[in-house]
């Protein structure tokens, strides 16, 4: 593989983080989290719209176990939004 493959980048690297449909392991890289975040955010949250915390547990836990490190990373990387009391959520690109 070279690097003018059509492909989309990063795209193969976040299939490979999963196995029957689960996610193996959070990666350690912050480069490759971060792909792995915005897969996430794509996937399960739509713009426009407010979640609460139990539909962002709910929807990240089909994936993977620990979904309140998952919500932190999301939050932390500037993908979701959450009120200050950390009753509401909202996807921010």
């Amino acid at each position: 593989m070279s690097d003018s493959d059509d492909r989309p980048s990063g795209a193969h690297s976040v299939a490979a983080l999963f196995s029957h449909g689960r996610l193996t392991a959070i990666p350690r890289k912050p480069a490759r989290r971060e792909q792995l975040l915005v897969h996430l955010t794509e996937t399960f949250f739509e713009r426009d719209r407010t979640y609460t915390e139990r539909e962002v547990n709910e929807a990240l836990r089909t994936v993977h176990e620990d979904c309140s490190a998952l919500r932190r990373y999301l939050v932390i990387g500037g993908l979701l939004t959450r009120t200050r009391d950390g009753s509401s959520y909202r996807r921010v690109r």
